[in-house]
């Protein structure tokens, strides 16, 4: 990996305009905030290569689908910019999170993953939930409910 990528916790809004671009088509007109965003609970990370967003991932507290006795939180907007997807940037940041999730005792996560980014996160050991499949009503693209365990 390059030496001018970093990882940092941000405040939600700067990874707005990734959000829109990588998951919601670069339209202005819709909404890329989240009602829990600004919960002092909420985790957002920024992949930054030259200072510039090019990774986000946002982590919410929430009772997950699967196991809802285990402490969980929801990944959600997880996004890599077009030009460096595959290079293993997104994977840094969520391997990042997870740890940092892990050392406040969190147990599992849990997303609706994009259905086209499901290799990404079978490789990082998350699960599918079988019988699952879905169109996400935000973006109408097929998303599967995927889930990951932090500690065995």
């Amino acid at each position: 990996m390059t030496n001018d990528f970093v990882i940092q916790r941000v405040a939600p809004q700067r990874l707005h305009d990734l959000r829109r671009r990588v998951l919601r088509n670069n339209d202005p007109a819709i909404s890329v905030a989240d009602p829990r965003d600004d919960e002092a609970t909420a985790m957002h990370y920024a992949g930054l290569r030259n200072d510039e967003v090019v990774v986000s991932a946002s982590l919410y507290p929430s009772t997950s689908p699967v196991r809802p006795e285990l402490v969980t939180y929801q990944l959600r907007y997880m996004a890599t910019d077009a030009a460096i997807q595959g290079l293993g940037f997104g994977r840094q940041v969520l391997q990042r999170a997870e740890a940092d999730l892990r050392a406040l005792g969190v147990e599992q996560l849990w997303a609706n993953g994009r259905d086209t980014a499901l290799g990404f996160y079978i490789a990082l050991e998350w699960e599918l939930v079988p019988g699952s499949e879905h169109l996400s009503p935000e973006t109408q693209l097929p998303h599967t409910v995927i889930v990951k365990r932090l500690v065995k």
